[in-house]
């Protein structure tokens, strides 16, 4: 796909170093020399796929080198060669650790290096003015096997097939032992290490639909889901006795305040639609603006449609998607927009887009393209939980987490969150208030056990009321 490059060398450097600074701050500067190496062997590798190595690749292969370290010193002879040997792609060893880390803490590193990667090495690919459909392949083979790792959650999975928690945690099969991997042998053959690992066995139709009952609130939401699914029932039963079905658009509009479960609807309809046999796969892709706009002319649409490609066979969902329509005439994210248009007609049988925001803005990005407004004919409306619905969401994740309320302590947190409703105001989260509230409460009610001698299984369960004060009343 033809590009423009117009970057110098050094302009390329100053992009490699706020990159991988940006994942510094995260991951460690300790991590530097590994990764500038891995990158180096990224590079080589997807220049394999390019027509000819030139004097421009030499160039910004010279430039891969994080701040205290020495410049690589390449020539046109040694890149060659080098790229020449360079054709497979293999996770390094670090980013398993990486990995493993946000299993068991709960952060995001190793998702901030997925970023990272593909941003640099979209910058690689086009500086011959040129990405081919062989550099893209590349690119999102590397970010497939690196988000296989870095999917550690178990729940929200962006891929079909691997199982990341297989080899994030300790004491399991290594990812070469249990996944399929093409290495070289000495003689330049490839051979295939091993078979993969059983496919996750899906959740029914019925299960799924009981996971939808147990939402907290959101009726009216369950209803139109619901009245949905049976909708595409009757049209299949219509097509399956040769009888006529009139066009239908299964693209969706969800609007709504943050943390009112958009999110977790969506999986959940991508996956009820597969049940159904509507999708193939069921997947959910989540995007936002910064997982589909790249900062210069072309790449924004190859960015967009490696999202897309990943999404296919279930369900692309662009939150914030009113960002893609508020840079102007000339921003890209009118660019990712045409791209995401033309591929839902191109594969309106196997893609479901949901687009959702905030509830003003996103009747004016529907109304910015025409396009938009005529493939989106379904909306969906969150409303924000009450004190009571936010009540009982914390005590799932209580009892999920194995807290138990005392009888006061239920009284201290229905309080709390009456409160906590009644004066919301446009920073109010929701579901994520909930979590963030669950969190402080987790904070305080270990420092007041630690402070106990030889607390039993009870008291270790047990949330006070003194488990909920606010930070200021904490301080008095």
């Amino acid at each position: 796909m033809p590009t423009t490059w117009n970057r110098s060398p050094e302009e390329f450097h100053k992009i490699y170093l706020a990159n991988t600074d940006a994942f510094y701050r995260l991951g460690g500067s300790n991590l530097a020399p590994e990764l500038d190496d891995f990158m180096t062997k990224c590079a080589l590798g997807l220049w394999s796929k390019a027509a000819a190595v030139t004097q421009s690749h030499v160039d910004m292969a010279n430039q891969i080198y994080s701040k205290n370290r020495a410049k690589p010193t390449w020539m046109l002879w040694t890149l060659t060669s080098s790229v020449c040997e360079s054709d497979v792609f293999l996770p390094p060893v670090f980013f398993w650790n990486l990995a493993e880390s946000d299993a068991k803490r709960g952060t995001e590193t190793s998702r901030t290096f997925i970023r990272m990667l593909t941003n640099i090495l979209l910058y690689l690919a086009a500086v011959d003015d040129d990405v081919t459909f062989a550099e893209a392949e590349y690119i999102t083979e590397c970010t497939d096997r690196l988000t296989a790792i870095c999917d550690t959650n178990g729940v929200r999975k962006t891929r079909e097939g691997l199982n990341p928690l297989d080899f994030v945690t300790s004491g399991e099969q290594s990812f070469v032992e249990k996944h399929p991997l093409q290495t070289q042998t000495s003689g330049g053959e490839t051979k295939q290490e091993s078979a993969p690992a059983e496919e996750e066995k899906k959740p029914s139709f019925d299960e799924l639909m009981e996971q939808l009952d147990q939402l907290v609130g959101l009726d009216e939401v369950k209803k139109d889901v619901k009245s949905l699914i049976n909708l595409i029932k009757v049209r299949k039963l219509r097509e399956e006795n040769d009888l006529p079905v009139p066009p239908m658009s299964l693209h969706m509009v969800f609007m709504g305040n943050p943390g009112t479960g958009k999110t977790t609807v969506a999986r959940l309809v991508g996956s009820l639609y597969a049940a159904i046999g509507v999708l193939s796969k069921g997947q959910l892709i989540e995007v936002d603006r910064s997982g589909l706009v790249a900062g210069y002319v072309g790449q924004t649409a190859l960015k967009t449609q490696e999202v897309i490609k990943s999404a296919l066979g279930g369900v692309l969902f662009i939150d914030e998607a009113y960002s893609l329509s508020s840079g102007g005439e000339n921003d890209f994210g009118r660019e990712a927009i045409e791209t995401i248009l033309k591929a839902m007609e191109d594969h309106r049988d196997d893609l479901i887009v949901i687009v959702a925001g905030y509830t003003g803005p996103m009747g004016e990005f529907l109304s910015s393209n025409p396009g938009l407004e005529s493939r989106f004919n379904k909306y969906f409306y969150f409303p924000d939980y009450t004190g009571e619905q936010l009540l009982e969401i914390f005590k799932i994740q209580c009892k999920k987490n194995g807290y138990k309320l005392s009888e006061e302590g239920e009284q201290a947190a229905k309080k709390l969150f009456d409160e906590l409703y009644e004066e919301r105001d446009e920073n109010f989260g929701n579901g994520r208030d909930v979590r963030n509230r669950f969190e402080d409460m987790v904070v305080r009610q270990s420092n007041r056990i630690a402070a106990l001698e030889a607390p039993d299984k009870e008291t270790l369960m047990a949330v006070l009321p003194e488990d909920f004060l606010d930070e200021d009343e904490d301080g008095e």
